[in-house]
């Protein structure tokens, strides 16, 4: 400890334009830093999930997953197409490049799902799209709890006609 003491007082000019130097970037780090309160977290992906009672999954990869895998590859920023047929459903996902603005891709999948159910068999129901990305993934869960109440009277919405709950007029707002 003391031998850095002595080199600091040994070389003030070396020390100062370090100083400097670490006071620099740090100022340049955090100016060029982005803040987001929703940050991308980089899963532009879509599922498709269609449902058809009573087909193999053989008969599920021939009659509908093909037609799905065939004119997804159309889409615009299309990474890559995976599929599982199972018993009765064929679930698809749809990966995107990064930086694929998620809202065409969607439209282009509806568009592309809708002009590949032309060529399926008859009684063919829509299937589920669904977008994947950090705004359909919970962040938080609620709890509730009670001493004297059950789950169900805590979890309904309270009626007209039911009194009000003891002490709720005492409840605050939060500060925001």
């Amino acid at each position: 400890m003391i031998k850095l003491i002595v080199a600091a007082l040994r070389h003030p000019i070396t020390i100062l334009v370090t100083v400097i130097a670490i006071v620099f970037f740090s100022w340049l780090a955090i100016n060029n830093s982005k803040i987001d309160i929703f940050p991308r977290l980089g899963l532009p992906t879509v599922y498709v999930a269609q449902p058809y009672g009573g087909l193999s999954p053989e008969q599920m990869e021939g009659f509908v997953t093909s037609y799905y895998e065939y004119h997804f590859l159309y889409i615009t920023g299309v990474k890559y197409v995976d599929s599982r047929s199972i018993q009765g459903a064929a679930l698809i996902k749809i990966e995107f490049n990064e930086g694929t603005d998620m809202s065409q891709a969607m439209a282009e999948v509806v568009g592309y799902v809708n002009r590949a159910r032309a060529f399926m068999p008859p009684g063919t129901v829509p299937p589920f799209i669904t977008r994947f990305d950090a705004g359909s993934v919970p962040v938080g869960q609620l709890v509730f709890s009670s001493d004297t109440r059950s789950l169900c009277v805590l979890c309904s919405p309270p009626c007209p006609a039911s009194p009000p709950l003891p002490h709720s007029e005492e409840i605050k707002r939060p500060w925001w």
